[in-house]
This record gives C-alpha cells, structure tokens and sequence, in this order.
C-alpha cells in the first residue's frame, strides 16, 4: 500500500470531525477564552482550520522559514470551515506522491536556526495531522466550560449517546 492511500483517508476523516467541531462554535463567544493565556474560541478555531494547509507546505516546499509566518485572522465560524475545506483540499491534492518524496527532508527555520529537520512522513504523523485532534480535544474542554454539547469524535461523546 502506498503512503498516500493510508493519509489521504486519514485526512480526510481528521477534517470531518473537524467540521463538526467549529460548526458547534456560536458566534457570541468568539472572543471567549478559559485562562489569560489561552487562544480564544476564534483564535483556536482559526488554528484548527490552518492546519491542512501545513500538509501542503510540507509536501510542497523543502523548508519553511517561520519568520514571515502570520497565523489566518478569520473572522467567523462561516470563514473558518470554508478555510478548513480549502485548505484540506489542497492537502489532499499534496499527498498524491510517490512514497520516496515522503522520505525527503523537510526543515523549519526560526531566526536563522533550523528547529526542525526530518523526513516528510514524520513530520505529516507527528507534527501535522496530531495536531487536529489535539486542539480538537482543546476545543471540547472550551465547549465543555461553555456547557456546548461536545461532538462526538472517535465514538460517542456525553453528550451525543
């Protein structure tokens, strides 16, 4: 089996339970968040919709230097799930390789300094698509505080029995 017929699935199942998650966000609380330093409801979903598009950049480019790096400032639950869909999209397309370009390294740079450097599978398993239920399980606790029904995910939730 070829790396891409095991991610692509992959991905897309991350995206639609990703969906589910930023639909549940209401439009009056945004600007929440549970602690000073915490990514807002917005901030967090703006996160959680970018992320497909590090496949991309992974896939696409050899290195990325994070100096230049803005996170997305969407503005609503409307504009985050078309960027989700978007840039899963785009993903998706990026994963049709042959196996040897998942071999291939690929860098971070942060101030002139390479922070990261591995091959494109680890850093697509590790840092990549983890990141989708990770902050999605972030976003549960934001909702559970908020009392929003939690999705379900990978079975059900307390709240969708």
């Amino acid at each position: 089996m070829r790396i891409q017929e095991l991610l692509v699935p992959e991905l897309q199942h991350e995206v639609m339970l990703t969906e589910k998650f930023l639909k549940r966000i209401p439009e009056d609380k945004l600007g929440w968040k549970p602690h000073n330093k915490s990514m807002s409801l917005l901030e967090l979903g703006n996160h959680l919709a970018e992320i497909p598009g590090w496949i991309t950049g992974a896939m696409e480019m050899e290195e990325m230097n994070m100096d230049s790096y803005e996170s997305p400032k969407l503005k609503s639950v409307e504009e985050l799930i078309a960027t989700l869909k978007k840039n899963a999209s785009e993903a998706q397309e990026s994963l049709k390789k042959e196996d040897s370009e998942y071999q291939k390294n690929w860098k971070m740079i942060v101030g002139g300094e390479t922070v990261m450097d591995m091959p494109r599978i680890e850093v697509l398993r590790t840092m990549v698509l983890n990141q989708l239920p990770h902050h999605r399980a972030q976003m549960g606790v934001y909702f559970r505080l908020l009392d929003i029904p939690v999705p379900s995910t990978y079975g059900p939730s307390a709240d969708e029995n």
